[in-house]
């Protein structure tokens, strides 16, 4: 009998057991039009990280072309930044007043017209406006993108979601740098932005054309101004957490990429030829890895995830910027290993981020944390043409300096990024424990 009765209970915990994991398979599995809302935020953002990145091994090119100083080409790149920046202020008190796929399009509408201008631009004051009104739509659409996601997806698969999205960076290495240095390389500097307006209208169609309105957080009415809004938002002790990691998390690369090609040509002793072999390699590692590194982050936790790529990045940034004269293989396995730990950061940090805001708040934070991350990485571009310079097209001085300073930030992240894992942590308690 007893024999029977334990065999039964077994039985039944089996069962049980097998249940959960249907019902949890269940809530992670995407929807066919989850699956295209994937996508086409992957598209976008690929169109959107593209125009931004494509300066970086445009450098090499523009920079005896219009005959600019790195003091210049950094302006160039902070320009971006800093009209993003007021953007995001004005846009993020009417960003919970909309519709998010109309201020999606509105948005988008102004970053094709504003990369038109890049492309048709031919000297560097009329370039330098271009990049100030495609900053001033582009720096704002990144924030809708990741307030779309987190309205649409629960915490549990966002990790897996943030990877996929963030495979946009990987294919701007892998297709649209390539691509985008060869053009510029064999036709034009201007054919680059060229073709990133060809393919931004094609997103842009498919998004009038199939994404849903995006309006939950229309349903909680809160009778206050915009400017009201926005205050309540930048004064609220957790969302100031947020705000002040994202300051750090926007150091590193804002300071490292604009130097990218550069570097690798007069210090690393790379030629003009060997630049989009390394962004291919590159590219294809981390777009095998961003989905990845999305599902464990799902599964182990964002923290460690983030954690790793942190002391990952480390290493590889402090050996990085120390190097001279380097073979082409060892440049690129250096470059993987130092991609697949960025890309570990900004996926666990982006999917913690996202679970700060409340829902009737994720429009104005998203968009002010994207000002200020625009903002600072605009002040970090501009400390990095500060402390490199460049005498006689010889090899970029003070590198190494750069490195300790990206290296200082990130630790400093650490500690901010954990604060705010404890914060997402006691949430998800919180709403565990809450009656249903």
């Amino acid at each position: 009998m007893c024999i029977h009765l334990i065999t039964l209970a077994t039985a039944n915990a089996r069962g049980q057991a097998a249940a959960n994991m249907m019902e949890t398979q269940r809530k992670t599995a995407f929807t066919g039009y989850q699956i295209f809302v994937i996508a086409i935020l992957a598209f976008l953002q690929f169109t959107i990280i593209l125009d931004f990145m494509v300066l970086s091994p445009l450098g090499a090119i523009l920079m005896p072309e219009l005959d600019i100083t790195p003091a210049q080409f950094s302006h160039l790149v902070s320009a971006y930044a800093y009209s993003a920046c007021v953007s995001g202020l004005l846009a993020a008190g009417f960003a919970d007043k909309f519709d998010r796929k109309k201020m999606l399009l509105v948005f988008y509408t102004g970053f094709i017209a504003g990369t038109l201008l890049c492309g048709l631009a031919n000297s560097y004051h009329a370039l330098l406006i271009a990049r100030i009104i495609t900053g001033l739509f582009g720096g704002v659409i990144g924030s809708i993108v990741f307030a779309i996601t987190t309205d649409l997806f629960e915490m549990q698969v966002r990790g897996r979601v943030m990877g996929f999205v963030q495979m946009a960076f990987s294919v701007s290495q892998v297709l649209g740098l390539p691509i985008g240095f060869y053009l510029a390389k064999e036709l034009s500097w201007h054919m680059p932005f060229l073709l990133i307006v060809g393919v931004s209208i094609a997103v842009f169609i498919l998004i009038a054309i199939r994404l849903k309105p995006v309006n939950m957080h229309l349903m909680q009415k809160r009778e206050i101004s915009a400017f009201q809004h926005l205050w309540q938002t930048l004064k609220r002790r957790r969302y100031i957490t947020g705000f002040s990691a994202t300051v750090l998390l926007a150091t590193g690369g804002f300071m490292l990429m604009p130097f990218g090609s550069a570097f690798a040509v007069s210090n690393l002793g790379l030629s003009m030829d060997d630049i989009p072999t390394v962004y291919m390699f590159t590219g294809i590692s981390t777009m095998i890895a961003g989905p990845l590194l999305g599902r464990i982050s799902d599964r182990v936790g964002k923290w460690p995830v983030f954690v790793s790529g942190t002391i990952l990045t480390l290493i590889l940034v402090t050996i990085y910027c120390q190097l001279s004269i380097t073979p082409l293989w060892l440049v690129i396995g250096i470059n993987i290993l130092l991609f697949i730990g960025i890309t570990s950061r900004m996926v666990a940090s982006m999917a913690m981020m996202s679970g700060i805001p409340d829902l009737r708040d994720r429009g104005a934070f998203m968009g002010l944390n994207s000002s200020i991350q625009q903002l600072s990485g605009g002040l970090a571009a501009s400390l990095a043409g500060i402390i490199v310079v460049q005498q006689d097209e010889g090899p970029l001085l003070h590198y190494p300096l750069l490195g300790y300073v990206v290296s200082i930030a990130m630790l400093i992240t650490l500690f901010m990024m954990y604060r705010i894992h404890l914060i997402v942590k006691n949430d998800q308690l919180q709403s565990q424990t809450k009656p249903k």
